[in-house]
């Protein structure tokens, strides 16, 4: 998901999808603002998910800036790990709905 596009020149460097939530790691660009950014990316995947089901996510996000290399890979772990952290599999390569930019290396690589 490159948000190219939709996102303007925000970046999309990882997600996942849970059952009851989602988490995205994004590099803002210039264009967009971080509200804006979240009101597309909410209403585009609402639209896709939930095609006449009403409302799909919650008002609001929770938002933290995040300035260095290390925090970026560190979030980016952190954040596909919550599959396993919750129990639905016993690693992040068995879990089919995430996905990061330079996590690459695939099932045995150190993510």
């Amino acid at each position: 998901m490159s948000g190219a596009g939709m996102l303007g020149d925000t970046r999309v460097m990882a997600w996942v999808l849970m059952p009851d939530h989602a988490h995205w790691l994004l590099q803002l660009g210039t264009r967009l603002e971080l509200a804006d950014v979240m009101r597309r990316l909410k209403s585009t995947t609402g639209r896709l998910v939930g095609a006449g089901t009403g409302r799909v996510w919650m008002p609001g996000y929770h938002e933290r800036a995040i300035r260095d290399e290390r925090a970026w890979r560190d979030a980016a772990r952190y954040l596909v790990m919550n599959p396993v952290r919750a129990g639905l599999c016993d690693t992040v390569w068995q879990y089919a709905f995430w996905d990061a930019d330079w996590l690459a290396g695939g099932p045995g690589a150190v993510v």
